[in-house]
């Protein structure tokens, strides 16, 4: 039975542009909030239990990371943005779920929207949205459950005197990116030794039952990595040439780099896309090559038992003279003969090449 299919879109109905409705899928998830408070000389990791208490950040001296776990407590998001001064389209695309990688950018802040890719226990791959808000001296991230790809950036921000810490936040903005787009290559990897798997099993023979699922599931895992990583390009590419006050000239050559790494995954994608219609091709033609086998046995059998079948069919007729019908060793001649095209036909089978 097919999985039942639920529709996003409907919360959205008869709702005024930019009302707060959260998409996802986990609308009992407790807030969770972590915040780094750092510079040069200190650094200060917390754990927030209330929204308010990261309200103070905003005017603060040094650089702060604020990451809020539990985009279904809408009303905490609501709080945060409107301290932020963030427009409300912004706050309602963070409660969006199903939104598509963008970047928006403002006089004071700029919005980006990412997907983390990963595969859990099952190897099935997850997507999970994280929205990214760069102010002058912050930056917000919004998150629908805890766990993420930025254990890395945790571990570089506590390092004194690491480049993480002497640089300001749009160099932190840079540092999330690139930890979420390091980890697409964890997924690529994977994705590419599926496909040379499958690739292997087709390429001898062996045609498993549920080998034409795993090539459609791989088929699925491709489309939605390439909707995930395609769109980074652009938000990048927005990042280097709109020359915003809050990306400072230093940090360009970072996003640079990212933008390479993009556009290697962006290939990747597109070399497994075409390895995938590849391998689709190959299955249909496994399995023609293996009805062509059952057929040509089957056809080579017939083919050998029309001529027995023809000489069985006269001697088999119910008439009284026909001859050599009363001759003593009758039925050994005719068994001799029926043997004798036999072998023959065998013989000519292999000797064209059909055997």
């Amino acid at each position: 039975m097919p999985k039942k299919r639920t529709n996003k879109y409907k919360k959205h109905i008869k709702q005024s542009p930019g009302s707060i409705v959260y998409t996802g899928e986990n609308p009992t998830k407790k807030l969770f909030i972590d915040a780094f408070d750092y510079n040069s000389d200190f650094i200060d990791e917390l754990e927030l239990s209330s929204i308010e208490e990261a309200f103070s950040f905003k005017n603060s001296k040094s650089n702060s990371w604020i990451n809020i776990n539990g985009l279904n407590h809408i009303h905490d998001i609501e709080k945060i943005g409107k301290h932020y001064n963030l427009h409300p389209l912004i706050i309602a695309d963070i409660a969006n779920t199903s939104q598509r990688p963008k970047i928006d950018v403002y006089d004071d802040y700029i919005f980006v929207i990412l997907k983390m890719l990963y595969y859990d226990d099952k190897e099935n791959i997850k997507t999970e949205q994280i929205s990214l808000v760069l102010g002058s001296n912050y930056v917000l991230t919004f998150q629908e459950m805890e766990g993420d790809v930025f254990d890395n950036v945790r571990e570089r921000l506590r390092i004194e005197n690491g480049r993480i810490r002497t640089l300001g936040p749009d160099y932190l903005l840079y540092a999330l990116i690139d930890a979420i787009v390091d980890h697409y290559y964890i997924v690529s990897e994977t994705m590419g030794n599926k496909i040379e798997d499958l690739e292997e099993i087709l390429f001898n023979g062996i045609l498993q039952d549920d080998l034409s699922l795993q090539v459609l599931s791989l088929k699925k895992e491709v489309l939605k990595t390439r909707r995930v990583i395609f769109p980074i390009r652009e938000i990048i590419s927005r990042i280097e040439k709109n020359e915003h006050v809050l990306i400072k000239p230093t940090s360009i050559q970072y996003y640079r780099d990212v933008y390479d790494h993009v556009i290697q995954l962006s290939d990747a994608i597109e070399i497994y896309r075409e390895m995938i219609w590849s391998l689709m091709d190959m299955y249909m033609t496994t399995i023609s090559n293996k009805m062509n086998e059952v057929m040509k046995v089957l056809t080579i059998i017939a083919t050998i038992f029309i001529p027995l079948t023809f000489i069985a069919g006269i001697y088999g007729m119910n008439f009284d003279n026909i001859p050599e019908l009363h001759y003593k060793y009758s039925y050994f001649i005719l068994w001799g003969i029926m043997i004798l095209i036999f072998i023959g036909m065998i013989y000519y089978f292999k000797k064209k090449k059909w055997l």
